[in-house]
């Protein structure tokens, strides 16, 4: 329950669309005036040379955090910047209020270097459980939502991630490389096999976003952030999909994965690209 005793349920019965709207204007104002006129003392590099952060990152990340914290009271937020500045912060997915999850600009590589492939993913879960999503691509236009038990859906229409096509090689996203461990890329090049046709990740959400549109058919990740995975995972699942972990049980936001793992169009593509991962380990 929420301060005012209302549950997730009555609020995404009633707010669903003014998030989305706070997700629009966090974009319009920060994230595409930016796009392509950045300055270079708007970029910096915070873990390495391909983990960027811009003002549009930071700035869209300030006004979603004090909009959506206002639009649920008792809700908190966890966002990428903030952690990366308070680490404590994260821990706040594990306690029992509700969360927002921002990833403010999912794909900044992409979107310093001018491309359309980056979007904003708000997700809002309660005790490890994502309740609804929202993944907003300003380039491409393009806005996906879901909600737990209501289906996913892009622009309005209904998203069905259906099967992959019998007999064609399984098109998987997979993990940039410096962003593995040694026992990660052993388990990844478990993909490097006929069959399957893996090729390096862009943006998370867009990626999950594929899989829901049936215009790709897996991800195989080795990272856990939550603001990377909790909206599109949600978007998978509400579309047919599913996700597992090497362990064989569904990817937990609360961190604690067997990793690398795998979100996938239908159960079947999953659990071979589970087999795939544990043969290459």
């Amino acid at each position: 329950m929420t301060e005012t005793n209302e549950t997730i349920d009555e609020f995404l019965a009633r707010r669903t669309i003014d998030v989305e709207e706070l997700v629009r204007k966090a974009a319009a104002q920060e994230i595409v005036p930016r796009w392509r006129r950045l300055a270079d003392h708007e970029v910096d590099l915070k873990s390495g040379p391909h983990d960027l952060v811009t003002d549009a990152d930071r700035n869209a990340e300030l006004y979603l955090t004090d909009a959506l914290a206002a639009l649920l009271p008792g809700s908190v937020v966890v966002g990428e910047e903030a952690v990366h500045a308070d680490p404590a912060s994260y821990e706040a997915i594990q306690a029992e209020a509700p969360v927002w999850i921002v990833d403010p600009v999912d794909g900044t590589r992409q979107f310093v270097h001018g491309d359309t492939g980056f979007c904003t993913l708000v997700a809002l879960a309660r005790g490890g459980v994502v309740y609804a999503s929202w993944t907003y691509a300003p380039a491409r236009d393009q806005f996906a939502t879901a909600v737990r038990g209501q289906g996913a859906h892009l622009d309005g229409e209904r998203l069905r991630a259906g099967s992959p096509e019998p007999g064609r090689d399984l098109r998987v996203a997979t993990s940039h490389p410096d962003y593995t461990t040694d026992e990660q890329k052993r388990a990844l090049l478990g993909l490097w096999t006929d069959g399957v046709a893996p090729r390096a990740c862009g943006s998370a959400g867009l990626e999950y976003l594929a899989i829901a549109r049936g215009e790709s058919d897996a991800v195989a990740f080795s990272w856990e952030v939550a603001w990377d995975h909790a909206a599109g995972l949600l978007l998978v699942e509400e579309a047919g999909g599913t996700h597992l972990t090497r362990a064989g049980g569904p990817f937990s936001i609360r961190g604690g994965n067997n990793l690398p793992f795998t979100a996938a169009r239908d159960e079947a593509t999953a659990r071979r690209v589970v087999e795939l991962l544990a043969d290459g380990v």
